[in-house]
C-alpha cells in the first residue's frame, strides 16, 4: 500500500491481526476431519446478520448453553451445506459427485478452541504495535468484533478493557459493547466519531498540537488493518485506507505499516508463515 500522507490513526482489528487468528483453529479443525476448508466460515457468514454468532458479537445474547445449541444448529444446515459443497465440486473435480451428509461438528468445542487459540499475541504484529505505541506519533485504536465471556468461563475478565493488549490502544471499539459489528457501516462511523473525539480532547497537549489533532480525524486519515475482506471493503466505503493481514503471515502487513510510518517495527520473530496443524489435533466430532 502506498500512502499519500501520514495517517493520524492506525486502527486495528484484534483477532487475526494483533492475536493469532481464530480462523487458524477453524482450518485445523476442518483439515483434521477431512472437511473441505471453508465450510465453517461459509456457514457462519451465510447466517448473517442474525445468526447466533452475529447476535453474540453484538451483545444481544449471552454466551450460554442456548448459544452453543443455536450455533451448532447453524453449522448443520443441510441447504447451506449442499450449496457450499456444490461450489467446492466446481473447484475440485476429485470430490465425490454425490454430496455427502452434513459433517457432524461439536460447535461448543470448536467455539472454545477458537477463542482460546486466539488469545496468543501475533508474533509479528504485537511487537509492531508496541513500537508504534512507543513512537507516540499516532492515535492507536481498535475496532473488533468481540465476545463478552461470562463469569465462570476461562476467558472471563471482570475488567474487559483492562487486558494488557487492550491497554495499548487509545480507543477501543468493542462490538459486543456498542451493539454493532463489522461489516455494518454504522460501526465504522462510530469508530470514526470515537477517534475524532479522542483527537479533539487531546488537541492541546504537546503531542496533539504537533500532530494536528485540533480539527479531529477525517476518514482518509485512518489506516485500518483487518484479516477479512468484507470488513476491509466496508472500511474503504467509509473512506478509510486499508491493509489486508494474511492468515499466518502478519509480517507482510507489518511491512506495509513500516512503509507508511517510516518506523522500524518488527520484533525478532522469524518470517516463517504459521502453518495448519495436520497432526496431533484434539478436534472433536
Amino acid at each position: 500500500m502506498v500512502a499519500s500522507k501520514q495517517p493520524k490513526v492506525l486502527l486495528f482489528d484484534i483477532g487475526g491481526v494483533c492475536v493469532i487468528s481464530p480462523f487458524q483453529s477453524i482450518l485445523d479443525y476442518e483439515l483434521s476431519l477431512g472437511i473441505p476448508p471453508g465450510w465453517i466460515n461459509y456457514s457462519i457468514s451465510k447466517t448473517a446478520p442474525n445468526g447466533f454468532w452475529h447476535r453474540l458479537e453484538r451483545g444481544e445474547i449471552p454466551l450460554d448453553d442456548a448459544f452453543y445449541a443455536g450455533f451448532s444448529r447453524d453449522l448443520h444446515d443441510p441447504v447451506r451445506w449442499d450449496a457450499f459443497y456444490a461450489v467446492q465440486q466446481s473447484k475440485n473435480p476429485d470430490l465425490p459427485r454425490e454430496i455427502p451428509p452434513v459433517p457432524k461438528l461439536d460447535g461448543k468445542w470448536l467455539f472454545n478452541d477458537m477463542m482460546t487459540s486466539s488469545t496468543a499475541p501475533d508474533p509479528w504484529m504485537y511487537p509492531a504495535l508496541k513500537n508504534l505505541r512507543a513512537s507516540g506519533k499516532y492515535i492507536l485504536a481498535a475496532l473488533s468484533n468481540t465476545i463478552i465471556f461470562p463469569p465462570g468461563h476461562a476467558l472471563h475478565r471482570e475488567d474487559f478493557f483492562g487486558d494488557p493488549l487492550r491497554n495499548l490502544f487509545d480507543v477501543f471499539v468493542s462490538s459486543a459493547h456498542v451493539g454493532l459489528r463489522k461489516p455494518d457501516p454504522k460501526i465504522y462511523e462510530y469508530a470514526l466519531n470515537e477517534v475524532g473525539k479522542y483527537a479533539r480532547s487531546h488537541a492541546n497537549e504537546q503531542r496533539g498540537r504537533a500532530l494536528g489533532w485540533h480539527d479531529g480525524v477525517k476518514p482518509d486519515e485512518i489506516v485500518f488493518l483487518d484479516d477479512i475482506g468484507e470488513n476491509l471493503k466496508a472500511a474503504k466505503t467509509t473512506g478509510f485506507r486499508t491493509i489486508k493481514v494474511p492468515l499466518g503471515k502478519a509480517f507482510e502487513a507489518v511491512d506495509q505499516l513500516e512503509a507508511i510510518t517510516g518506523l522500524k517495527l518488527p520484533g525478532d520473530h522469524p518470517r516463517i508463515p504459521i502453518k495448519p496443524k495436520l497432526k496431533g489435533s484434539n478436534a472433536k466430532l
